[in-house]
């Protein structure tokens, strides 16, 4: 479950006392892990895979509570966010009303003339993450100031971030840059405080990086030179994927490729900064689209659509072993879903990284039917379905013909009951490392809970867990749950089930 799921008042899940609260019950039902989507701010789309950058943090996420606390906001300040709706994000109207309320306290921690904010300093902070910060800050300040048109239609002085000099620019983008500052500054102190928490109850977090940024990024403007643009910051290709099980004309999704031979030449260190970032963030680390290390999908600049394109390689895993030298150890869970090539199955395992699994691609997806439990290698992490799938209930709810008759067959569903639990028990019973089961299912929601249909726009990312839903969590599911831990041996300790150097598959050269 994403964080802007959470429940809470101000209309999107924030890193207050709501997520606390969902990890006393993870902790309870006897989980090890919560997995969530990415964390950066969101763009166009309010998708969290195509962020304003690679580093920043949601503003979004903050919890207002916290800065009532400290005297920088009151609490009738906050009514604005009040009116906001608790079932689901409101992308709009938080945009029209959260902003002016953080940036009143901003104002007032100005005012106080002081450094320290619950025993954090700002200075500190802000000195440590200048690499990436002082970029960011003044990205977004700019972009305000375009009124949010991407970069490459900026005034032309103010394209090339190589040319600018920062502390020169106009006092008004200076003063919207500090802004920025001051919200990534309580953003990590607060994920700080959350991370902390959780892994005093015993939860790790399952972080997650989509393997490109998007065009319109602090990245993508700040590090010109890792990615495969012209002079005039215009991409040479784009990324997506040819036609799949998701969408038949592909998925377009418009980011810009890397220039692997440069990134290469500097022994990917832009890459290493990236994943040392997300590791502050997380104790294990969902990489998004690995295929993409082996191949990927080059779409013409100009299409519209990814039926275009040309399959090219990828860094393979010379990129693997140079990260692994300055970064030994990582926990990573390599997202190896879709029509997957060979060549990828091989780099996973030469890497070490387990894949996933997704209990709903068992039938009608691949032929081979090696999504099916009984094939499941060691190395893999099994999932009733992701935030790209319908909840497991409408998905129930939608088969017909052969399929279904098998899928209820094998899964042992009792025909006319389209309930989760099946296949949540499946999850468990299989030899995964991990089970991850979406908070809907664990609902045991329909389709009206669905979190993201890849291929469109406008109705995405918007599902909250109510609060209503999360006492219904607490009272319904625990013992059930600490059943199935108990029953299939997850029980944390006695598993031993770790990332570094799982066993290699051989189920997987049934392909």
């Amino acid at each position: 479950m994403h964080i802007s799921s959470l429940p809470g008042k101000f209309g999107i899940g924030n890193l207050g006392q709501p997520a606390r609260e969902f990890v006393d019950y993870l902790a309870d039902a006897g989980f090890h892990h919560w997995q969530i989507c990415p964390i950066g701010p969101t763009g166009y789309g309010d998708s969290p895979y195509q962020s304003f950058s690679s580093f920043a943090g949601n503003p979004y996420f903050i919890d207002l509570d916290q800065l009532v606390e400290a005297k920088l906001l009151a609490e009738d300040e906050l009514s604005p966010l009040f009116q906001l709706p608790y079932s689901e994000v409101d992308y709009g109207w938080l945009y029209a009303e959260f902003w002016p309320i953080l940036e009143t306290a901003h104002q007032r921690f100005k005012a106080m003339g002081q450094d320290l904010l619950n025993g954090k300093s700002y200075s500190q902070f802000i000195e440590a993450e200048a690499d990436w910060l002082d970029g960011y800050a003044a990205f977004m300040a700019l972009k305000a100031l375009h009124g949010g048109r991407p970069w490459q239609e900026w005034e032309e002085c103010y394209r090339d971030y190589n040319s600018l000099s920062l502390d020169e620019l106009p006092g008004e983008i200076n003063e919207l840059a500090a802004s920025h500052k001051f919200y990534q500054f309580l953003f990590f102190s607060q994920w700080e405080e959350l991370h902390g928490y959780a892994r005093e109850k015993g939860i790790r977090i399952i972080g997650d990086l989509p393997i490109f940024v998007s065009m319109d990024s602090a990245d993508a403007w700040q590090f010109r030179e890792v990615f495969r643009l012209d002079e005039q910051g215009e991409p040479e290709a784009l990324s997506g994927v040819p036609p799949d099980y998701f969408s038949e004309d592909g998925q377009f999704w418009g980011n810009p490729l890397y220039d692997w031979a440069y990134l290469k030449s500097t022994s990917y260190e832009w890459w290493v900064k990236r994943l040392k970032a997300c590791f502050r963030t997380c104790d294990v680390l969902r990489l998004d689209h690995f295929r993409a290390f082996d191949t990927y999908w080059e779409i013409p600049h100009g299409s519209t659509n990814a039926r275009t394109g040309t399959m090219r390689e990828g860094p393979g895993l010379d990129f693997f072993k140079t990260i692994s030298e300055k970064l030994p150890n990582l926990p990573i869970i390599a997202e190896d879903l879709g029509y997957i090539t060979e060549g990828t199955v091989h780099l996973r395992q030469a890497a070490g990284f387990p894949g996933m699994k997704i209990l709903q691609f068992g039938y009608g997806h691949d032929d081979n039917n090696v999504n099916l439990p009984h094939f499941y290698p060691r190395d893999s992490v099994v999932y009733t379905g992701t935030h790209d799938n319908d909840t497991v209930r409408g998905w129930l709810s939608s088969l017909n013909g052969q399929n279904a008759e098998k899928i209820r067959q094998y899964y042992k569903i009792p025909a006319g009951d389209n309930s989760a639990w099946n296949l949540i028990e499946a999850g468990f019973a299989s030899v995964s490392l991990l089970a991850v089961i979406p908070c809907q299912d664990l609902l045991d929601l329909g389709s009206e809970a669905r979190m993201n249909r890849p291929g469109t726009m406008g109705d995405n990312w918007k599902w909250r867990l109510g609060q209503d839903q999360l006492l219904f969590l607490k009272a319904i599911t625990v013992q059930k749950l600490k059943a199935l831990h108990k029953l299939y041996d997850r029980n944390g300790d006695s598993q031993q089930r770790e990332y570094s150097a799982p066993p290699q598959s051989t189920v997987l050269d049934r392909h």
